[in-house]
């Protein structure tokens, strides 16, 4: 019997899996063998990603439709977090609702959330949720 363990992945994570950024691989291992979860607004928060790298020409076209393709083969199950949890959230951590989100979804899976983001990072262990921790 495998012992399951969830772990909430957030935006940069996956961006940085998706594009080979450097902490692709400590991303890969800290999750290796656990079930990644996410709040919905996850496609949403992609979709603004590639957004902001293009403005910033970081990313083609090409490129971002090849991370997209690699976003696809990634098994994440999808949590819905009810907006008045994530408005809150919001409100009581001085955080934007994409972040809030996240910090809702490991609360309520009570799970850990792994993140790249220090204010997500922050806020999250501010509301109690458990942290897991990648060197940057």
């Amino acid at each position: 019997m495998r012992f399951v363990v969830n772990l909430v992945v957030d935006t940069s994570v996956i961006i940085a899996v998706i594009t080979n950024e450097k902490h692709k691989k400590q991303l890969v291992e800290v999750s290796k063998g656990a079930d990644l979860i996410a709040p919905a607004p996850l496609h949403y928060e992609i979709g603004n990603a590639f957004s902001a790298m293009f403005k910033r020409e970081r990313i083609s076209l090409e490129e971002a439709l090849a991370a997209l393709a690699a976003y696809r083969q990634i098994p994440i199950r999808f949590f819905d977090v009810e907006l008045e949890t994530a408005i809150e959230l919001s409100s009581q951590l001085d955080v934007y609702a994409y972040d809030a989100y996240f910090i809702g979804c490991a609360l309520l899976n009570k799970c850990p959330l792994v993140t790249l983001d220090g204010g997500l990072i922050e806020a999250a262990q501010r509301a109690g949720a458990e942290v897991k921790r990648v060197t940057i």
